[in-house]
């Protein structure tokens, strides 16, 4: 039996001398090449998630559960934190444009592993600004039920004329603790989005950051 396995290893060993042999500068281009494509997806996600989104505005039903913010008295919250994301976003899509442009430019080994690592972290300082707004959102919501005048709480949620066994107050803290249990688990859950989609991309940055640090050796 290790006679035969003796006998592969060698033919093997014979047949990896026959196939080509990369240079370092075939290798290196390869890197880059594969570097830029994901950089250029990362752009392209991200003008794609800002964009999809919006475009539920144009339905009615969506137009008015934005009307339910100014029945919390919560439009000028929503206000600024809407303003407040939209201009981050653009300064991360841009960031991530201005990365892109810089990592398809050929340079040396050591520059490109330099220019992955800060795409790098510019991803991760978007994923985790993104996931933040979107919780705290849940937040500012769950506060304006709980400081919303009775009148309007109970129009929003349609209790009004119905029997309850408990008071309005009380409906305000549970259904603000419930809106906030539910910010928690769609931030997990979008989390878990970004983990699969920009995550796969970032592993993909880093299989190439370890093969050009092999490079430099």
């Amino acid at each position: 039996m290790m006679d035969e396995l003796d006998l592969l290893k060698k033919d093997w060993q014979k047949q990896g001398e026959k196939l080509p042999r990369l240079t370092y500068d075939e290798l290196y281009a390869m890197i880059w090449k594969r570097s830029s494509s994901i950089v250029k997806w990362i752009f392209i996600i991200s003008i794609l998630e800002f964009a999809l989104p919006h475009l539920l505005y144009l339905l009615p039903s969506a137009r008015e559960g934005l009307a339910l913010y100014d029945e919390l008295g919560l439009r000028y919250a929503i206000l600024g934190l809407t303003v407040l994301q939209y201009s981050v976003v653009f300064y991360f899509i841009f960031q991530f444009y201005k990365r892109y442009r810089e990592i398809s430019v050929l340079d040396s080994a050591r520059e490109l592993m330099r220019k992955i690592i800060r795409t790098r972290k510019t991803v991760k300082n978007y994923i985790i600004f993104a996931l933040s707004v979107f919780l705290f959102t849940f937040i500012i919501i769950a506060i304006g039920i709980l400081f919303s005048d009775g009148d309007s709480f109970l129009h929003v949620f349609e209790l009004e004329g119905k029997s309850i066994d408990m008071s309005t107050q009380q409906l305000k803290l549970i259904i603000s603790g419930v809106m906030i249990a539910m910010g928690i688990v769609c931030t997990a859950l979008l989390g878990l989005i970004y983990f699969l989609i920009y995550g796969l991309l970032l592993r993909k940055l880093g299989r190439n950051y370890s093969e050009l640090k092999r490079l430099e050796v």
